[in-house]
């Protein structure tokens, strides 16, 4: 196993280039090498990095970044964190920020698979000496925090095989659940139901339903919200009926690619301080995962490609913060 000193070695070039650049050294026209590191490295890479850093700086390179007010560190900060403890701070940040945001909790707990929920619930209570789950519990409510604990609790059951049989008696007791149970939806069911199920049998469950009933259950949710009258409420562009909260987790564990693209284009409406934020949280997240996908999905909503937004956002060349701020995201768009 490699100890210290050998990061220290391997990857001392790397270190020397962020300490010279986030000392105040290099000019800004001299990014390139920074760029690389953040955008050639991989997670596992990065954290080898972090740990090469303090052994050489004796600074812990993410609370170095953490401490810069530049948009730049705020995306290099993110993209060096582990993603489950990154996952953990957009979290928190999410529950005690200005504002509770229902959105991007779901998109956080929803999005991911169950596996990594659960180090994100571990890097969570180990950086915040909290239960995420409390968290949410105190800090949401109605079906909002419904829906949010049934998945909290289903990332207890990552790692098993996905069983097509359980999947098809499970398909006919949502079928029951929305659409036999009367004008509203058997909630005791179906959060009975998310909440055993990971995020791959659930994928299952939801593509049984589609075979057996040709349509998808979130048209058959929709509908729903309908009847019950769901508007407004505690996540902005959604309704908060239990049938519009069900539809947005289920349209995030389904298909995170639309969520994401979805998500930016509802941030571009309301303005360019959320605009770019949704580009920053979802080109960091989704980079090496599917955000060619993203792309795709978003390009066939609007004509617009995600980086045509992020050099209209942000601009590139390098020359400033936000210069190098778009570089860095655009590079991360070509990640697979």
């Amino acid at each position: 196993m490699a100890s210290i000193r050998d990061f220290a070695k391997r990857y001392e070039a790397e270190c020397r280039h962020l300490n010279q650049f986030f000392s105040g050294n290099v000019s800004p026209n001299n990014a390139r090498p920074v760029l690389e590191i953040f955008t050639a490295r991989s997670s596992q890479e990065m954290k080898q990095i972090c740990r090469a850093y303090s052994s050489i700086y004796r600074q812990d390179l993410i609370q170095l970044l953490s401490q810069q007010k530049t948009t730049f560190a705020r995306v290099a900060c993110l993209r060096a964190s582990e993603p489950c403890v990154r996952d953990a701070d957009i979290a928190r940040d999410a529950l005690f920020g200005r504002r509770i945001d229902g959105d991007v909790l779901v998109e956080v707990v929803c999005t991911r698979p169950s596996g990594e929920v659960a180090l994100i619930r571990q890097a969570y209570q180990a950086r915040y000496s909290a239960s995420l789950e409390r968290d949410v519990s105190s800090r949401t409510s109605g079906s909002l925090n419904e829906v949010l604990l049934a998945f909290l609790g289903s990332s207890g059951y990552h790692g098993g095989r996905v069983d097509a049989t359980m999947a098809m008696c499970d398909a006919k007791t949502l079928y029951e659940a929305v659409e036999i149970s009367g004008r509203r939806v058997d909630q005791r069911s179906v959060l009975q139901l998310l909440r055993h199920r990971s995020g791959d049998q659930l994928r299952a469950v939801l593509a049984s339903y589609r075979r057996l009933y040709g349509q998808e259950l979130a048209r058959a949710l929709k509908r729903k919200e309908g009847d019950t009258g769901g508007g407004g409420g505690g996540r902005r562009g959604e309704s908060s009926s239990f049938p519009g909260v069900l539809r947005a987790a289920l349209r995030c564990a389904q298909l995170p690619e639309r969520h994401f693209a979805r998500a930016v284009r509802a941030a571009l409406e309301r303005g360019a301080g959320a605009a770019r934020e949704a580009l920053v949280r979802t080109v960091v997240t989704r980079a090496g995962v599917d955000v060619r996908r993203v792309n795709q999905a978003f390009a066939a909503k609007t004509g617009w490609t995600l980086e045509s937004v992020v050099r209209n956002e942000f601009g590139g060349g390098g020359k400033s913060d936000d210069g190098l701020t778009g570089d860095l995201l655009v590079e991360l768009l070509k990640l697979a």
